[in-house]
């Protein structure tokens, strides 16, 4: 009896939190449902009442709608400029991040508070000044300009995760490798480099969703439609007088698809390349 007794009162103790859960859930879940739902609707079911709630089999407001629209180019467009902004920000964040950790010269601290401190500096105050600049170097118009763009912001924080585990590998390895006669390069290829994979993995991550998301800089820079991205070829779709909401939500769901597979199979990665350097010793 007291082992049922027992058994009961866990139950009703974990009623509130069961509940809790599920209402977390389905409210996370309703907008994706709802967004689905209307890309499988026409317009005219969207609007009407009382309103539609289920989706239409059969029906993809992209595949019906889209008629001659590059929407595969647009991705790859996307997909481009977040690989190239992920590849430029870890390959020279990588080396500022392993000066950071294993120098010490004078202002490094100073220097390392300026880099993460360029985070604060709004992206459109930069607008005028990038295009300048790219416009002399007859970058407008041309992929490599997101890609430069993009990874001016996405570096400092690619800079500091990979500081962050860096700094939680012991230093007493480096020596092993400068007995051997290695440099400072032997000891981030053989050492430093092998033990933070996940945090350089991360800091990739971070920098692909950074360039894969953005839009002032490809609504500024990319003028030719074979040259938008995603994000630009999206916001497109919204018009003065009518606005294809089937479209756009279609569209929405499958230019979301590649971050949220590609975050799937890298989740753990990111776990632990946010959460390397925060335990030491």
């Amino acid at each position: 009896m007291k082992t049922n007794d027992h058994r009961r009162r866990f139950r009703l103790s974990a009623l509130p939190r069961l509940i809790s859960v599920v209402a977390i859930v389905a409210v996370t879940i309703a907008p994706l449902y709802w967004l689905i739902t209307l890309s499988t609707l026409t317009n005219a079911q969207i609007v009407s009442s009382p309103p539609e709630f289920l989706p239409s089999l059969g029906r993809f407001g992209p595949l019906d709608e889209a008629g001659g629209l590059p929407l595969n180019i647009w991705l790859i467009n996307s997909v481009v400029v977040g690989l190239g902004t992920a590849l430029l920000s870890v390959a020279v964040g990588l080396f500022a991040a392993y000066g950071l950790s294993r120098f010490s010269f004078r202002g490094g601290g100073t220097f390392g508070f300026l880099v993460f401190a360029t985070q604060m500096m709004p992206a459109a105050l930069l607008i005028v000044p990038l295009y300048n600049i790219f416009a002399g170097a007859h970058l407008i118009d041309n992929l490599a300009s997101l890609i430069l763009a993009d990874s001016a912001f996405a570096m400092p924080v690619a800079i500091w995760v990979i500081k962050q585990a860096m700094d939680g590998v012991p230093r007493e390895l480096d020596e092993s490798v400068m007995i051997d006669g290695g440099g400072s390069l032997a000891i981030l290829r053989r050492i430093v480099l092998p033990l933070t994979a996940p945090g350089v993995a991360a800091a990739g991550i971070i920098a692909f969703l950074s360039g894969w998301n953005d839009y002032l800089f490809a609504n500024t820079f990319a003028v030719s439609t074979n040259n938008w991205t995603a994000t630009k070829g999206l916001a497109s779709f919204f018009g003065q007088y009518s606005t294809p909401i089937d479209l756009i939500m279609g569209t929405s769901v499958l230019f979301a698809l590649p971050p949220v597979i590609f975050f799937l199979l890298v989740q753990r990665q990111l776990v632990s390349g946010l959460t390397a350097g925060a335990v030491k010793g």
